[in-house]
């Protein structure tokens, strides 16, 4: 069964513009890295929730594109 390697987190600013952080694992590390900035960290737990919080903090990007 093929594994996955990657994920994203997405959500949208109030100005309609979409920000993402991917996800990468490699064995028990995952490492996050926005699209928008560069920003860069490793995460090896909850790295969701981290990405998240750069997200709201760093980009005001709130609103969820998945929750409708």
């Amino acid at each position: 069964m093929p594994q996955i390697d990657s994920s994203k987190v997405s959500r949208w600013d109030l100005h309609g513009r979409e920000h993402t952080v991917r996800v990468h694992r490699t064995g028990v590390q995952r490492t996050i890295r926005c699209d928008t900035c560069g920003w860069r960290r490793g995460a090896q737990f909850l790295p969701w929730l981290k990405a998240q919080e750069h997200l709201e903090q760093a980009h005001q990007a709130t609103v969820d594109p998945t929750a409708a």
